[in-house]
This record gives C-alpha cells, sequence and structure tokens, in this order.
C-alpha cells in the first residue's frame, strides 16, 4: 500500500469544487461538490440516532433503494435537521439543483448537511452555491482540499487522505476528506464523512466493506459523548481502475478493505486529535482481552471518561481514573492483574503492575504526557483480544465553543 498526496479527487474520475455561499459563515467556503465522470456504486452508514436530520434520510433512501450515485452536494453551517417536511424538500430541492447543473438524474445526488440544529437551510443560496460550483469541478488535488476545507465547522484543519492498492493488476486508489470535531461519539460514527475509489466493486461488496470497517474506525472515536442528528460516512466506487470487479469475499476484496480501512482509520483519528479545544488526540489500547467485544468496551469507557480526559489536558498521570473508567464500562476482569502504560513520541512507562502503582517517576510520566499524542495501555491478561479507541483531552476551550456556538 502506498500512501499519496491527496482526498477525494484522488481517485480517477472524481471531481471536486467549493465554494462561498453565505449559508452561516462569512468570509469563507461552505459548500463543497463531489462529482463522478461516471455512475457510481454507493454505499452508506448513517447516525443510529432516533433524531435524524433530513440529509440522513435523503441519503438513506439514494444509498438502499437506487442502483447508483454520481454525486455529493455538502454545506457547512446549517444541519437542516429537525426541520420537518420542508427539511427534506429542501434535499430534494438541493438534488434536483444539482441535477440540472451537471445532466445527470436527481436520484443519484446525495445531499449532507452540518451545523446548528432547527434552523431552515437558505434555499435560493444553496442553489447559487451549486450553480457556482458545476463550472469549477477539478479532479485536482488542490479541488479536494478546498472541498475538504468548505465542510469544517468547529474543525481547525482540514482533513483528507488517500492511498493507493494494486488489485488485479491494476492501480486502484482509495481517498477521502471528513469534517468532524465536536458532538462526536462512537455509534456508528459521528461526523461526515465522503471516500471514493476507482475499484470496481459491486455494490453489496461496497456496503460490506464499509459496514465491516466502521465498527474499528469511526465506531471507535468519542469527543464528548454526544451522538449527532446528521451521522454520515458516503463511499463511492466508480470502476474507472479496471480491475476484475470484486464480487465475493476474496484477496481482491480483503486488499480494497486494507486500503478502505487505513482511510478510515486516518480520517478518524484526524477528527479526534481536532477535538474541540483540543491539546492532544488521546488514544487507548486494551490487550489481553478475551474478546473482542470485551476490549471495545472497554477502550471506549476510558476514551470517554470526562475525568480522564481532563487529566490528559492537566498532563496528570492519575491512574485511578483509567482504572475506575474500566470498572465502571460493564466489561469484566480482575483489577488485579492490570499491567497500564502511558506512552507517546517522549517515552513509554509504566504505571501501575497487577493492579498497584510501580513507583514510577512522575516527571517521567509528566513529560510523556506532554506531548500533542498520548496512549493509554491496558493489559488485561485475559486473552489475545485487543482493541483501540481515539479520543481527545477535555479542555477550557471546549466548554467556551460550545457555550456560544449558536451566536
Amino acid at each position: 500500500m502506498k500512501i499519496i498526496t491527496g482526498g477525494v479527487t484522488a481517485a480517477k474520475g472524481f471531481q471536486a469544487a467549493a465554494a462561498a455561499a453565505e449559508i452561516k459563515y462569512k468570509g469563507r467556503t461552505d459548500m463543497a461538490l463531489i462529482y463522478s465522470e461516471v455512475p457510481c456504486a454507493a454505499a452508506g452508514t448513517f447516525t443510529t440516532n432516533v433524531v435524524k436530520a433530513a440529509p440522513v434520510k435523503w441519503d438513506q433512501d439514494i444509498v438502499y433503494h437506487h442502483p447508483h450515485a454520481q454525486a455529493v452536494v455538502c454545506n457547512s453551517g446549517i444541519a437542516n435537521a429537525c426541520t420537518g417536511q420542508e427539511g427534506y424538500g429542501y434535499c430534494r430541492d438541493t438534488a434536483e439543483a444539482a441535477a440540472l447543473a451537471l445532466d445527470i438524474p436527481a436520484d443519484s445526488v446525495l445531499v449532507a448537511s452540518t451545523g446548528v440544529i432547527g434552523m431552515q437551510i437558505p434555499m435560493e443560496r444553496i442553489k447559487d452555491g451549486v450553480s457556482k460550483m458545476a463550472p469549477l469541478l477539478s479532479g485536482e488535488i488542490e479541488a479536494g482540499t478546498e472541498a475538504a476545507k468548505a465542510i469544517m465547522t468547529t474543525d481547525t484543519v482540514k482533513k483528507e487522505v488517500a492511498v493507493q492498492v494494486e488489485i488485479g493488476g491494476k492501480t486502484v486508489t482509495v481517498g477521502g476528506m471528513c469534517k468532524g470535531s465536536g458532538m462526536i461519539h462512537p455509534n456508528m460514527c459521528t461526523m461526515l464523512g465522503f471516500v471514493t475509489t476507482d475499484a470496481a466493486i459491486s455494490k453489496e461488496m461496497l456496503q460490506q466493506a464499509l459496514s465491516e470497517d466502521v465498527k474499528d474506525t469511526y465506531n471507535m472515536v468519542s469527543v464528548d459523548g454526544d451522538t449527532s442528528t446528521n451521522d454520515t460516512v458516503l463511499l463511492l466506487a466508480n470502476g474507472m481502475a479496471g480491475n476484475p470487479e470484486i464480487t465475493k469475499k476474496d484477496e481482491a476484496y480483503e486488499t480494497f478493505k486494507e486500503a478502505l480501512n487505513y482511510v478510515n482509520t486516518a480520517l478518524a483519528k484526524k477528527i479526534a486529535g481536532d477535538g474541540e479545544g483540543a491539546t492532544a488526540l488521546f488514544e487507548v489500547k486494551i490487550m489481553g482481552a478475551e474478546s473482542k467485544e470485551q476490549a471495545v468496551t472497554l477502550s471506549k469507557s476510558v476514551v470517554t471518561s470526562s475525568l480522564t480526559k481532563a487529566a490528559i489536558y492537566g498532563h496528570d498521570a492519575n491512574w485511578g481514573r483509567i482504572l475506575c473508567a474500566m470498572g465502571y464500562s460493564g466489561a469484566q476482569f480482575d483489577p488485579e492483574k492490570v499491567d497500564l502504560y502511558f506512552e507517546s513520541r517522549a517515552g513509554k512507562i509504566k504505571i501501575i503492575e497487577n493492579g498497584v502503582s510501580t513507583g514510577y517517576s512522575e516527571e517521567e510520566a509528566t513529560k510523556i504526557l506532554s506531548e500533542d499524542e498520548v496512549t493509554a495501555i491496558a493489559d488485561i491478561k485475559m486473552g489475545d483480544a485487543e482493541a483501540t479507541a481515539w479520543g481527545c483531552d477535555l479542555t477550557y476551550d471546549y466548554v467556551k465553543i460550545n457555550a456560544d456556538y449558536r451566536s
């Protein structure tokens, strides 16, 4: 596998554009368009929140009931959530505007929104944005980067990644972009993500690959424990790489999944590291579990613990908070057999052994915890299963950002 520069325009036949439509933000781009030169097989995973935004409902219908998709229109600033039939109608209006501008069927246009809940989107500005973007579509790397910037809300950095693998003697590219910083909690995925590939793969296999991979990537991210109304990951495959079509779980499928996993993992970690107000990416690895389910439960419990997140912000090796979070997770283990380590670019230190402090150096631990990427590793010595979750520290700025988000 080869890591390359780029995002949603890295794969053959995909183009992107961005526009400043003034949906909510002034002086910056706030709409993005992704387009494939040919129709794509489409897969998607969506929020499990009972309160689903209009774009989620629209996209579920397209992904589940239509054979192809060819474009995605996304706006930032207003979420088009809790907007009733009017909001759903605006999804249709957006798709029809894109269909007219791109000369494709409206039922091949996916839509996505992110931002404030409860406000109706300004439809005329949306239509104007689509009209602006269509002539600007480009397959250049820079076009994908501009699209990644346009979908940001409280994000502080754009998030994109791309890789290449060989399948059936052909070079296959998988690239993606995402946004996510707040209202992030594992439950399907808690963000907007758009992944494109030129792989030839059936719609059924594409959906299986995405659904399987989400469990170990986006579902393992948490910033603040809030599951959004708009969570969507869309995966489009246009087949332009020319590889033999992947129609079953064979070696080609596993190679494609490896590339997809790299992209999704990288994007998930970018979201966690860019959590609202965060100063550090916080990674939690559970090792020696008797089952994957047990390891997932334990890692998520630690990464979502507010007290642990606050300790990471303070560079405080307060390991009791980690052991406590494991204890109330619901997973059964023997706390008197747990070994715990902290690790970062500054080194690795064993904090507890068999549930008891090792008498470690607080100064060394603080040095390790002062990096911008910190890992807690817990070995519970029950088996060979493991899992990794990603989150971030909890800072004063998180409260500041969310206290006046609408104003």
